[in-house]
């Protein structure tokens, strides 16, 4: 169950009569607990309470108490053994008018309150449910509340309006929930007269069986789109004409209300109950997008993009130097007023602002700067200079479009009452003015300089007015001439593989028809967009899938970049990032930002970690700014490797297990015929495959077999049949298309193998086991190769390097083995690290028959065969400087260093590498 679910349960259980035997378990049950597990509670064979409540062990010890009792039974709870030893996170008692609970775990008060209020306090057992983003749903409970009866309310007018779901009046549908949350807002914060609260007029004016809501709800819409001076011709009845005049595209256009039923009446009179001051647009747009999505709608209120990822972006990006310039002005008043005059004219411009997140963010920091510069200068109540028209965004759809307006409203006027006061935020906030800074349109397809120009005064626009995108464009003045423009946001992250016919297109646009901007993710068309805006002006930085730093996207992606003399001046390393899309949570990320060549510092940042640096690669690495290149043999002279053997048989000389045996079982003289064959898969996970493998000159003692006979004859008539690569191997059916095979061993590399190893899987073949083409080979090579491709060194560097597949690494000879940078070898040096390969090929041995796949999981690998790693590591890691190495930062920072060097004199070598 997720938050929303949960709150919808626990809610539904707070309105029903109060029963002392059930509540417990009713309790369990709305945070997820499954029926088998309440019934064992309920028989008490898994219950272990000592007073006569229920005890889950690990969670929770409950009890329901007399009347009055509720303090002391809380007590008794804490202080039980069986709650001890059942290791119970939290007690909770109640008599049905009180209650009470506690986290033992954490220093968190206790809640207290009348029972029918406990829901408010749903995010306080969230861990109950094994949700752990527990603190940030805690501090966004009443958005989730809100989003849950939002979307309650939303389902089932559908119902009973079916059109109103339909792809042509859905725009409508999710226009008339921005009406209704701007609404509930309005009556809580006072712009609404008292005596005009929207839900008391619903419930008040609408009859109880819900036949004309519709008709109520739209008279109080048409009041609010009726000017002021034009309300006594308007025929508007009395109880509706105390609406202010709202503007600014709201309520303009068609006034029509679905039709309500009882319970969506009884909903939206819930709804409108809730304390809207509370309502945080920084996450509140992202939640209530959900609502009118089909396809988030499941992960409801889960995802969304928290504050403190987004100031990972924001403050480096303007707002730490804007910080830094209020620290240094002091109390001096000209250089407040100087700074002050700067943010009024900063510009920030969120491609992809979906509904807001980045903008409000970085509005309302904004304004909390310059309230401190108000206060210094003694102008507390100053009226703001920022124009909320300076928060530019393009979104793709219309509803997250229009909600990201309204959420910006809502910011600018929460920071009006806590700057400046109530009555000076209620005087300004109506009528809404009509301009609209946000587009609704295809990013990669608009003009972004027309949308947000990074120097004059005015701009041409997509829309008319605030809440509509019309055929016409509009001039919008603003105030931003010798203004800064810093880009940011969280575009789609869609890999080449999952990207629809458009996307493709809109890359192939972007790009001017670039060769290889098929091969790259999405995210790359605002990279590159974004690098041509600041050209001119500004500066950007976006959360990015850390694909676009690894591998070959890099050559694709930051060559263009680079030589626009832009740089890398901060970046996050990867990290986990939760944003509003189901599908987008948990991926693994960056963050980047670039700016045009400055002397100014540069920071890299891991976890809470910062650290001033020279320069910052396009791998995110301290280092020059240098491009891995593919090249055709390696540049430390290490032995070739190459790709494993091709069939090209359409699977007809493969044998499983049983066809081999069967094989045999008939025709012994087949046993110099047959060999085991190994690929990534079946190296990683111990399986058993094998292949017919002919030599040319037992190629008619082959022929003579019948049963090989009928593969090869299949296998001419696929070659027969011709592909791109022409008719090769017909006249050669028993041969494999390339064969190679080693005289003594193959040292084998998959070229697939996941990222969670902290290994490379590489392993010592004999010379009779034939390696596929779906791993990478090197023959006949000494046993130290093994210790290098197996060390932290190498794997840190095939992160960077390596193409992917899924999120698994996709070795590649050219670039991950033939780039790898490598100190000359003494003959000491190669026999020591001879001795590690052994130790760790026997640490394997001594676990047989364990696979790779197991011995390498993280979290299982054997003591030895750690150990026998560390050695190895140890080892060669001297050899590069003498000592270990801290960690991949400074092993990665030491491999372009020589990477550099040594591909100095190469042609492959970029123009930017030269530093």
């Amino acid at each position: 169950m997720n938050a929303v679910e949960i709150e919808e349960a626990i809610s539904a259980l707070a309105g029903q009569p109060f029963d002392r035997e059930a509540f417990p378990f009713a309790f369990l049950e709305a945070f997820g607990n499954k029926a088998t597990t309440i019934k064992k509670l309920r028989s008490g064979a898994s219950n272990k309470s000592d007073l006569g409540g229920v005890l889950q062990t690990n969670n929770i010890h409950i009890k329901v108490c007399a009347q009055g009792e509720v303090t002391n039974t809380l007590k008794a709870l804490r202080e039980s053994p069986a709650t001890r030893k059942a290791k119970a996170k939290f007690v909770l008692a109640t008599d049905g008018v009180d209650f009470q609970a506690e986290d033992l775990t954490s220093d968190e008060p206790p809640v207290v309150c009348n029972y029918p209020d406990f829901p408010d306090h749903f995010g306080f057992f969230l861990a109950l449910a094994g949700i752990t983003t527990v603190k940030q749903i805690r501090e966004s409970a009443f958005d989730i509340r809100a989003t849950s009866r939002l979307n309650r309310l939303y389902v089932e007018l559908l119902k009973d309006n079916p059109e109103w779901g339909t792809a042509e009046r859905r725009p409508e549908m999710n226009h008339f929930m921005a009406r209704l949350i701007f609404c509930f807002f309005a009556e809580d914060t006072d712009i609404f007269h008292p005596n005009y609260g929207f839900t008391s007029t619903v419930e008040r004016m609408s009859a109880r069986d819900s036949s004309n809501t519709h008709e109520v709800i739209g008279e109080i819409f048409r009041a609010m789109n009726t000017k002021t001076e034009d309300k006594r011709t308007a025929n508007l009845p009395r109880w509706a004409d105390g609406f202010p005049y709202v503007n600014g595209g709201l309520f303009s256009g068609s006034t029509e209300v679905p039709r309500f039923s009882r319970i969506a009446r009884s909903y939206l009179l819930h709804i409108g109950n809730l304390d809207w001051k509370q309502i945080n647009p920084d996450i509140f747009g992202s939640m209530i997008q959900a609502v009118a999505d089909d396809d988030e709608r499941g992960a409801l209120g889960m995802h969304y993009t928290s504050v403190p990822n987004i100031l990972k972006v924001l403050n480096p990006l303007f707002l730490d130097d804007l910080r830094e310039k209020l620290a240094d002005a002091g109390s001096s008043p000209q250089k407040l007023l100087n700074l002050r005059k700067r943010m009024a004219k900063i510009r920030v411009f969120d491609p992809a602002c979906g509904s807001g997140n980045f903008l409000v963010i970085a509005y309302k920091q904004m304004r909390e700067i310059e309230a401190e510069i108000n206060r210094r200068r003694g102008e507390p109540d100053r009226r703001t200079e920022i124009p909320l028209t300076n928060f530019r965004g393009i979104e793709l759809r219309d509803f997250p479009a229009e909600i990201a307006r309204l959420a910006l409203i809502i910011a600018e006027y929460q920071c009006d009452v806590l700057h400046r006061g109530q009555k000076e935020a209620l005087a300004e906030f109506l009528p809404l003015d009509a301009m609209n800074w946000i587009t609704c349109g295809n990013a990669l397809r608009l003009d972004w300089f027309s949308i947000c120009p990074p120097t004059g005064t005015g701009v041409k626009h997509h829309a008319e007015d605030l809440f509509h995108t019309p055929l016409d464009q509009a001039q919008i003045d603003f105030e931003n001439e010798g203004g800064e423009t810093y880009i940011c946001g969280n575009p789609p992250y869609v890999g080449d593989k999952n990207q629809s016919t458009e996307q493709k297109s809109d890359l192939h646009f972007v790009s001017n028809g670039k060769k290889n901007a098929k091969a790259i993710d999405y995210v790359a068309g605002w990279l590159w967009k974004a690098s041509e805006y600041i050209q001119t002006e500004g500066a950007f930085a976006f959360v990015t899938t850390n694909s676009i730093c690894q591998g070959v996207q890099v050559p694709v992606i930051w060559p263009e970049i680079f030589d626009r003399d832009q740089e890398i001046y901060f970046a996050h390393r990867s990290f986990y990032w939760k944003n509003n899309a189901s599908n987008n949570a948990n991926v693994i990320c960056v963050i980047v930002g670039v700016r045009n060549a400055s002397s100014k510092r540069k920071y890299l940042f891991r976890e809470e970690q910062k650290k001033e640096v020279s320069n910052i690669n396009a791998y995110l690495v301290e280092g020059p700014s240098v491009i891995v290149q593919k090249h055709p043999e390696s540049i430390a002279e290490l032995p070739p490797m190459v790709a494993g053997n091709i069939p090209r048989d359409k699977a007809n000389f493969m044998l499983n297990s049983d066809e081999k045996d069967a094989l045999l079982g008939g025709h012994p003289e087949a046993s110099v015929l047959i060999r085991k064959i190994l690929g990534s898969k079946e190296f990683i996970n111990g399986l058993e495959r094998y292949c017919l493998w002919i030599p040319d000159e037992l190629a008619e003692v082959a022929a003579s077999i019948p049963a090989i006979k009928e593969r090869l004859d299949r296998i001419v008539q696929y070659r027969e049949t011709g592909s791109e690569r022409g008719k090769l191997g017909v006249a050669t059916p028993h041969r494999f298309e390339r064969t190679i095979i080693g005289k003594k061993n193959a040292i084998i590399v998959p070229r697939v193998s996941s990222e969670r190893r902290e290994y490379l899987p590489v392993g010592l073949l004999g010379r009779h086991e034939i390696i596929s083409d779906a791993a990478q080979a090197i023959y006949d090579a000494p046993l130290y190769i093994v210790s290098i491709i197996s060390s932290k060194m190498h794997i840190a560097w095939t992160g960077l390097t390596a193409g992917r597949m899924k999120s698994d690494f996709r070795y590649s000879s050219g670039v991950c083995y033939n780039s790898f940078p490598l100190p000359t070898l003494t003959e000491k040096n190669k026999a020591d690290l001879t001795r590690c390969a052994e130790d760790i090929l026997l640490a394997r041995e001594a676990h047989f028959p364990a696979t790779i796949a197991e011995l390498y999981d993280p979290e299982k690998m054997p003591d030895d065969l750690r150990a026998a790693h560390d050695r190895n590591d140890e080892v060669l890691e001297r050899i590069y400087i003498g000592r270990r190495f801290r960690n991949d930062t400074e092993r990665l920072e030491k491999l372009f260093e020589m990477y550099t060097k040594m591909t100095a004199a190469s042609p492959l070598k970029r123009k930017a590498g030269a530093t």
